[in-house]
């Protein structure tokens, strides 16, 4: 490939093509330079390091997956808009595993605080658990046990975790309905469980 005109941008546009391709842990300097054509050292001025590389895809990642859940979820509500928001997950997580994998890592506490991205993020699921009359603390619970569902189910499904003959896109619409049966009925921090 031609160095000229190589950018940050391009670097995590390509780093996402090979985290898809390859594997998230297959995204490294020396892969993308090869890519370009380029020594490892000229990639140096566009990123600061590997864990930068992998920050910005995972913002760049999270981008493209808020965008379709947002698309999905809008103008919707309760259980049609927790079925969309899920379905969208679901399917951006196998149809990009090496960029959905890029969304799930640990990132510095003050780039998530500056992110737009992540504020979008949050302001889409918070939206939507508050259709289902959640408030603090209950909506930061209630957005913790979807996000480990979805990622458990969608973890276990990529790496052919489910055996059993049923078929695991009807499983996946069970575990939805039954998600939006528990926000319905969600326990409200505070209240008397007696």
């Amino acid at each position: 490939m031609v160095r000229a005109g190589l950018t940050a941008e391009r670097l995590v546009a390509a780093a996402a093509d090979l985290a898809d391709e390859a594997g998230f842990e297959n995204v490294t300097l020396s892969a993308l330079a090869r890519h370009f054509g380029v020594k490892d050292a000229s990639l140096y001025s566009h990123v600061r390091n590997l864990q930068d590389l992998r920050t910005r895809l995972a913002f760049f990642a999270g981008a493209e997956m808020v965008d379709r859940i947002a698309a999905a979820v809008a103008g919707r509500a309760g259980k049609d808009a927790l079925a969309a928001f899920a379905g969208a997950y679901r399917a951006y997580a196998l149809e990009r595993p090496g960029r959905y994998a890029a969304t799930q890592i640990r990132i510095d506490q003050a780039l998530v605080a500056a992110s737009p991205v992540l504020a979008r993020t949050a302001e889409i699921t918070y939206g939507m658990l508050r259709a289902y009359g959640l408030e603090e603390p209950d909506l930061t619970d209630a957005v913790r046990l979807l996000r480990s569902t979805f990622h458990g189910y969608c973890a276990l499904e990529a790496s052919g975790g489910f055996g059993a003959p049923r078929d695991v896109r009807r499983s996946w619409d069970r575990a939805v309905d039954a998600l939006h049966v528990l926000l319905e009925n969600w326990p409200r921090e505070g209240a008397d469980h007696g």
